[in-house]
């Protein structure tokens, strides 16, 4: 079932509180690693997704206007998957009104993606806590490749009391390596070839940890992103899991490193356990 309006997906929601709900924000354009959420959602009596291009979270307007869609066959992928409601809102529906909330984050948000993508988490935020405030959900689930977005979700929901558990799923990934997301299909052949090396990059790092200093794992790294055709780093942090600070030395099972890489224009992300 196809929702459009807040008012409505509010009051067919109305109906199941009794039951468990699973929700899972997308902004379609979707590929395996967003059925994998769906999939795991399953779990709960009551599965919810939103399609929705959240506008606020962009701070690049190309970005937003060329952020692929594909809307029927994500209705179909969803509904094959066992989504029940799926809630579709314009952009009128979601901000009838100017939403000027900035949410403080402390240093989670100042750093990676916040450093290079300024007032993205703050978008992020917005719509995240209008979808919750009206599914509600008891489980929400977020892939584990935005790293970043799940620590600064699960923030979000301890800060606004939210009774929601933040569910994060593992990474999906192409046959050689490449972490699914919907801007690969920008890519072109080439860029999709040479787009490969950023998990090549990650999983080789995460064999060295432990055996040099940090700071030349780094530099290793982005040197194996920058001698690649097309490829150019935007940023490789490695960081403590928990706080996101940069980590200065090696700590076992404490570490993961973060990795924002550009093929051609496409910006692509990910990151890996050290």
């Amino acid at each position: 079932m196809i929702i459009e309006t807040k008012k409505t997906l509010a009051n067919v929601l109305s109906h199941f509180r009794d039951a468990t709900i699973g929700f899972v924000p997308t902004m379609g354009a979707l590929h395996q690693g967003h059925l994998s959420l769906m999939q795991r959602c399953r779990e709960n009596s009551i599965r919810v997704a939103s399609i929705f291009v959240n506008p606020t979270q962009f701070n690049n307007k190309n970005d937003f206007e060329n952020y692929p869609q594909s809307f029927d066959t994500d209705v179909e992928m969803l509904t094959s998957a066992g989504c029940d409601f799926i809630f579709a809102p314009s952009v009128e529906e979601m901000y009838a009104e100017e939403d000027n909330r900035v949410i403080y984050f402390g240093q989670l948000d100042k750093v990676m993606e916040g450093q290079y993508r300024p007032g993205h988490f703050n978008g992020v935020a917005q719509i995240i806590c209008k979808l919750f405030d009206i599914v509600n959900p008891n489980k929400a689930y977020f892939g584990e490749k935005d790293f970043q977005q799940v620590a600064i979700i699960r923030h979000l929901v301890s800060k606004m009391n939210y009774q929601t558990e933040i569910v994060s799923c593992p990474i999906v990934r192409e046959a050689d390596g490449l972490a699914m997301s919907s801007r690969n299909i920008l890519l072109t052949p080439q860029q999709r070839q040479s787009a490969s090396i950023i998990s090549r990059a990650l999983f080789a790092a995460k064999e060295k940890t432990g055996t040099m200093p940090l700071a030349e794992l780094k530099r290793w790294v982005i040197e194996q992103i920058d001698n690649t055709a097309e490829m150019k780093t935007e940023y490789f942090e490695i960081v403590d899991r928990n706080t996101l600070e940069a980590a200065v030395e090696y700590k076992k099972d404490s570490l993961q490193g973060c990795i924002a890489a550009y093929a051609g224009k496409v910006r692509l992300i990910d990151n890996i356990r050290l």
